[in-house]
């Protein structure tokens, strides 16, 4: 497996070839290991990396968090393409965030420093 540097966080998929698509296309994540038997794949964003492993998704798993130039571009364009988003909240002028669901219900956080 190739080495990697922070936390990853694991999401359960009921298809991860359409995860796998979804993900790198629609989110703009970068593919970087994947199961030799095809079990598993690790992605990631910037700072960010997640798994996507083919199981039931959990209702309450993590949160991951990646961190944007623009989340209210980011918003309107993850919106653009049919991605469920939340509503853009902003605390006490110091962050932007917005958080985004995929097709199976896993979540995942944008966020903007000020």
């Amino acid at each position: 497996m190739a080495s990697s540097d922070g936390v990853t966080l694991w999401y359960r998929v009921r298809d991860l070839s359409a995860a796998r698509d979804w993900y790198t296309t629609t989110l703009r994540f970068d593919e970087d290991y994947a199961d030799p038997d095809g079990a598993w794949i690790r992605l990631k964003r910037g700072a960010t990396q997640i798994a996507l492993a083919e199981g039931e998704p959990e209702a309450d798993g993590p949160v991951a968090h990646v961190d944007v130039g623009d989340v209210k571009a980011e918003a309107d364009r993850l919106r653009a393409n049919g991605a469920d988003v939340g509503v853009v909240l902003e605390l006490h002028g110091q962050i932007r965030l917005v958080e985004v669901a995929d097709p199976d219900g896993n979540r995942i956080e944008f966020g903007q420093e000020l």
